[in-house]
């Protein structure tokens, strides 16, 4: 019976030996897993891929998989927790946020300065020429944010027109429709509704309000305590990556990379570059810095807060400083 006993304590105790030994292997196992971020055909995340083809994350010592998406895909996929990190704008995040996925901005890559755009057909003028008319965007996404605060300042309301709803990757056949005066949409695919439709062209951009759009690379909360210095790794790479691209010695080199990942030509994608307003980390800090206005991150997702309230994209309000956390800029 004692040596029954005394059996039964040593199977035991390595029971629990391996028991502590298997949640340890599980533990490093999912650390050691690929950080996986998803992003899409936006020059301020295209640009990523200037890190991806140099191999500049494994220089960092960080292991990362990115997923490319459509846009509104890639949010779904973050908000079903297939997606680790995802790349999204500062009001997409609160939009994805207002269905559960909260997220924490982590990274601003870069605010939009003319790529996005309201593009209107031959003979629409101006925003006034829209009143009346029917104008395709996809709703409660960046450009219909946009699109609502350029008929504001135009003087007209949501309501004098008539908003058709349709995914972002469609707009450039959904503008060929005749009944259809303008699309609110963002490059790349801006230019190949401009292609689509000639004699189109631009109204109103984003280069009419720079900060009401910042892009940014935001984080689940879990990831963002767990998998802090592989974030604060990715910080670094991206500082990296825009220096590249803004060096004259191999900006060349960075857009042909950028452009063959969204299949254009270089030259094509250049004037995509040129439309955005990419960020270095020290002016990433800048921007973080508590405010009121387009200026500082806080005051242009306040401002995007109130606006999707505001036209009922959700109910109500989202708690905007919990989706902010500017220490990923101190460097620890």
């Amino acid at each position: 019976m004692l040596a029954h006993l005394g059996m039964r304590k040593v199977v035991c105790s390595v029971a629990k030996a391996l028991a502590v030994t298997l949640v340890s292997v599980g533990a490093l196992a999912a650390h050691a897993a690929p950080l996986k971020v998803g992003y899409s055909d936006w020059p301020g995340w295209v640009a990523w891929q200037v890190a991806i083809d140099k191999g500049w994350f494994k220089e960092a010592g960080v292991d990362v998989k990115f997923e490319w998406f459509d846009y509104s895909a890639s949010m779904e996929a973050f908000a079903a927790g297939k997606l680790d990190v995802v790349a999204m704008t500062n009001g997409d995040a609160l939009v994805t946020g207002s269905g559960g996925a909260k997220s924490v901005m982590f990274l601003i890559t870069d605010y939009s300065s003319g790529n996005d755009q309201i593009v209107a057909k031959p003979g629409i003028k101006s925003l006034q020429d829209l009143k009346g008319k029917k104008v395709a965007v996809e709703a409660g996404l960046v450009d219909h944010l946009l699109l609502v605060n350029a008929l504001k300042k135009a003087g007209l309301k949501e309501a004098d027109i008539t908003l058709v709803n349709a995914k972002t990757n469609e707009l450039p056949q959904v503008f060929t429709a005749k009944d259809i005066a303008a699309i609110g949409v963002w490059q790349p695919v801006a230019g190949e509704a401009l292609k689509a439709v000639p004699g189109s062209k631009a109204i109103y951009t984003s280069a009419d309000e720079p900060g009401l759009i910042y892009d940014v690379m935001a984080a689940k909360p879990a990831v963002a305590k767990s998998r802090r210095a592989d974030l604060l790794k990715m910080v670094q790479v991206w500082d990296k990556v825009v220096a590249y691209i803004k060096d004259p010695s191999t900006r060349t080199d960075a857009i042909k990379i950028m452009a063959a990942r969204s299949g254009v030509s270089p030259a094509d994608y250049e004037t995509f570059v040129n439309g955005t307003r990419l960020l270095s980390v020290a002016e990433g800090k800048s921007i973080y810095a508590k405010g009121i206005g387009f200026k500082s991150i806080y005051g242009s997702t306040d401002f995007v807060n109130k606006f999707n309230v505001a036209n009922t994209v959700y109910k109500q309000a989202e708690k905007v400083e919990s989706y902010l956390d500017p220490s990923f800029y101190e460097g620890k």
